[in-house]
Formats: C-alpha cells, structure tokens, sequence
C-alpha cells in the first residue's frame, strides 16, 4: 500500500469516527451515550496510532532493518580507536589530567580529560554511545563461544564507565565542597583511573571475542 493510500484511510478513519460523536444530554441513557462514545475515541486513538506508524514505516523502510543490522567496520573501529585512546590516557595520565595557566601560571588537577576519553563530553569522542554498537553485535556472525564473555565485558564497560564518569565529577568540584580540598580532587580523580583501568580491560575483552 503506497503512502498517499495510507493518509487517505487514515483521514476518511478519523472523519468517520468522529461524526458520530453523541452529543450528551441529561437523559438516562447519558450513562450508555458516554461508554459508547469512550468506545469509540479509543478505538479513533488506537487506529490514529497504528495508521501513523504505518505511514511512517512506509516512508522510511530502512529504519527498523537498520535497527536491526550488524555493526559497520566504522563502528567496530571506534572500539578500537577508544581503546587506544584509554590506554594513552592512562600512560600519560598525570599529563592529560593537570592544566596549567598560560605564561607558566598555576597548575591543578583536573578529571574532565577523564570524561572526555570515555566518550562522555562530545558526539565527536569515539566511545560516544558505545553501547548502542554494542547492541548491534547481536546481529553479527558470532562465535557461540564468544558471546557470554563479550557480554560479561560489556557489563563490565558499563559499570566501570558510570562509575569513573561519577569519581571525575566528584574530583572537578572536590576542592569547593565542604571539607574538601586539593586531596579531595586527587582522591577521586585516582577513584576514577582505578575505574579507567578496568573499563580498558573491558574493551580489550570485547576487542578479542568480536576478534577485531
């Protein structure tokens, strides 16, 4: 059915069903007027609903089998590219998490680095939503034996990434809390490189059950 068939049913259903709305009155059989006209809005709203949806799967076909596709290699290589990138933070950790002020001015500790290499500050990062990649796998030509320990990784990815997101957030305002100071900043933004590690080591798990 072509998408101007299915707007036309969709108008002659709603200009149909609302043409015999009852009006209301006082009568006795107000009680039985409003169930049938309740009946009949929530079949409108049901139709309205399903012919909406049609249409729009018409018009766009490839949404719900893209939905439903493998991983690109575009996609896969993110993986690959986040996984570097972790590690390179973590290499030079201290270096990517202190920023000095220009004309060698103070320097502090700062955990937003942190956030940025798990894809958390920018759609541009390449762990940016990682996990909707990591729904695609499903799709993928896998070997039996790697899906428990992909998705005991994707678990772990997970965890390790909402928990160092929430230690580099605590660290970026340690110093201004009450009681805190710059071994607050210190103690969490360490919280969150405990946490980095481990979301590395996920990703290196991922890498070798997708055999990447």
């Amino acid at each position: 059915m072509t998408t101007s068939m299915l707007l036309v049913l969709l108008t002659c259903l709603v200009s149909t069903c609302t043409s015999f709305s009852p009006a209301f009155s006082s009568s006795p059989r107000t009680s039985s007027v409003s169930l049938a006209a309740i009946s009949r809005r929530d079949v409108l709203q049901s139709a309205t609903a399903f012919s909406l949806a049609t249409v729009a799967s018409t018009i766009n076909p490839n949404t719900a089998m893209a939905a439903k596709s493998p991983p690109t290699a575009e996609e896969l290589a993110r993986i690959k590219t986040g996984y570097k990138n972790l590690s390179y933070l973590l290499d030079n950790f201290e270096k990517e998490t202190t920023i000095c002020k220009e004309n060698g001015g103070e320097c502090k500790r700062d955990a937003d680095a942190v956030r940025k290499y798990l894809g958390l500050r920018s759609t541009q990062d390449p762990l940016f939503q990682i996990e909707k990649v990591f729904e695609k796998v499903k799709y993928m030509d896998l070997d039996p034996d790697q899906l428990e320990p992909f998705f005991e990784a994707t678990e772990e990815w997970n965890t390790a990434q909402n928990m160092s997101n929430s230690m580099a957030f605590i660290s970026q305002f340690g110093e201004y809390n009450p009681g805190g100071g710059k071994e607050e900043v210190l103690k969490y933004l360490e919280e969150s490189k405990k946490q980095v590690i481990i979301a590395k080591d996920a990703l290196e798990k991922i890498i070798k059950a997708l055999d990447l």
